[in-house]
């Protein structure tokens, strides 16, 4: 399948370096995203989470496999955008922060419930440093992403403490999503809600692109 015909081609060049559960979903994850759109994250989420039959250490490992690669593209993107400057470095800087203390709450989380963090696993963000529009690009795509993957999740989370503390940070996701969809003069929203596809079509269509 060609990039001109996925629904997010700047996904689908970023390369996941994993093993565990997690990492693996993620990669689910992200191939559904290249191919419907991040909408279809949430129903693909909920399904690999169900199907794995998880608790809610393993929910809060993949929330935080998902931090550790927003907290990664941001302080890499800092160091090697070029010509990031401006509101854009601003926001960035913003984020990177929101993003480790993420990473820093989940952990400390899965800690409490006598879980063992995941490691932050290897990634390759290929061309999304290549220049600022492309870097704002990827990291919309990389917020709406965390957005539907969080609700996704959510479902799943038998612990009301834990969901109240999901819930938490997926608010703050979607300002983030909010504020670069300003910066790329893009809609807030695309609509009221998200769309999604058919389970069996997504899982058909991201099969070839997902690698252990």
């Amino acid at each position: 399948m060609s990039n001109e015909k996925l629904a997010a081609p700047e996904l689908g060049v970023i390369d996941v370096q994993g093993m565990t559960r997690q990492s693996f979903m993620i990669k689910g994850a992200l191939a559904a995203g290249t191919v419907y759109g991040v909408a279809t994250v949430a129903p693909f989420v909920s399904e690999a989470i169900a199907q794995e039959g998880g608790g809610d250490v393993d929910i809060l490992n993949f929330a935080l496999t998902l931090e550790y690669l927003e907290a990664t593209f941001y302080e890499m993107g800092l160091k090697n955008v070029k010509g990031l400057g401006g509101d854009a470095k601003e926001l960035a800087t913003t984020l990177q922060e929101n993003e480790a203390e993420h990473v820093k709450a989940l952990t400390e989380a899965i800690k409490g419930l006598g879980g063992t963090p995941t490691k932050a696993p290897g990634v390759d963000f290929a061309d999304a440093f290549s220049s600022q529009k492309a870097f704002l690009k990827t990291a919309q795509t990389f917020e709406d992403l965390g957005v539907s993957a969080y609700n996704g999740a959510a479902t799943q989370i038998k612990s009301k403490e834990v969901l109240g503390s999901a819930g938490a940070i997926v608010q703050i996701e979607a300002r983030h999503a909010a504020a670069i969809r300003g910066l790329n003069k893009q809609p807030i929203t695309e609509s009221a809600f998200d769309k999604a596809l058919e389970m069996e079509e997504v899982l058909s269509a991201v099969k070839p692109f997902v690698k252990g």
